[in-house]
């Protein structure tokens, strides 16, 4: 692997890429790094690619401001258009999971001119009609939304504990917890931070989950949470594209045991309404919001075939 850190937007960034060839892009979502696409980015170097994951800003190595209102999707959009201009990339395909995910999908409507694909994980596009899902949840009364917690001040020092925090939220959020357990984003009593019967997932590198744990102890999670604190100003931002539809070829996978599948049910029919290219959608049988992590090898595979089909 061969990093930099680079000086984007008024952040420093931290970039991590292997292999030679066209780009592939990848961004992680919450609360996470780039090495949990490690085994990916390999993969795609093996067959011929340029991986190139970052620390996305506020995490990791990466640097990034204090207010929330410097972590909408749009920033973050930014930076991806800057470190394909900082690496001499003229073109990528991303690859997106979680919150990176977001970004990916925001970054393939916004600018089909340097990306040429993207590939999502666990989170799927919103509908860019105009909508706010978030105040629509409010007015039905369902203040339970782990996002609400997530975005409240009182979210700094809940996830303070990181040794136990972070395996919490990456055992209750997978398909290793019994199913009747699991993480459900509307029930608080299977919220993210329930003590976990293990210190970590059996899915998880042992080197790459302390070295995630020990960035975080030394960062806080303040501006990782500003993602959650700034999605309502990007749901508002992202009104001015509505109607439009994202264009370039894309693929969406996700694990039938996500949590995230109570709250968002998804069909081929529901994905092709904004994604006018859909190549694949794939859902990972006894899998859960981790693919990338959990069914690496089936991972790779769909992500290799979506590059070849590409090129």
């Amino acid at each position: 692997m061969r990093e930099h850190h680079i000086a984007v937007n008024g952040v420093l960034l931290h970039v991590v890429e292997c292999g030679e060839g066209p780009a592939v892009l990848f961004c992680h979502g919450f609360p996470d790094t780039w090495r949990s696409w490690r085994q990916q980015m390999n993969a795609v170097a093996h067959a011929g690619y340029r991986a190139i994951a970052l620390d996305m800003r506020g995490y990791g190595e990466s640097g990034g401001p204090d207010e929330a209102s410097a972590y909408t999707a749009l920033n973050i959009v930014g930076d991806l258009v800057a470190v394909l201009n900082d690496m001499n990339c003229e073109t990528a395909i991303l690859v997106g999971h979680d919150f990176g995910a977001v970004a990916a999908w925001t970054a393939a409507l916004i600018r089909p001119d340097r990306f040429r694909a993207v590939f999502g994980l666990s989170v799927p596009p919103f509908d860019f009609d105009g909508g706010n899902f978030l105040s629509d949840l409010r007015e039905k009364g369902q203040h339970d939304f782990y996002m609400f917690r997530q975005m409240s001040p009182a979210a700094d020092n809940e996830w303070a504990d990181v040794k136990n925090t972070i395996p919490a939220a990456f055992y209750w959020t997978s398909a290793e917890a019994p199913k009747e357990e699991r993480w459900h984003p509307m029930d608080i009593n299977r919220g993210l931070l329930r003590p976990a019967p293990i210190k970590r997932p059996r899915f998880v590198e042992p080197t790459d989950f302390a070295l995630m744990i020990d960035q975080f102890e030394q960062n806080g999670f303040h501006r990782p949470l500003n993602y959650y604190r700034a999605l309502e100003s990007s749901l508002d931002m992202m009104s001015a594209f509505a109607g439009c539809r994202i264009q370039i070829p894309s693929f969406f996978m996700i694990g039938a045991a996500d949590g995230l599948n109570e709250l968002h049910p998804v069909t081929t029919e529901i994905l092709q309404h904004v994604l006018t290219d859909l190549r694949e959608f794939i859902v990972l049988p006894d899998v859960g919001h981790w693919p990338q992590l959990e069914a690496p090898e089936q991972t790779n595979s769909a992500l290799i075939g979506f590059l070849d089909a590409i090129h």
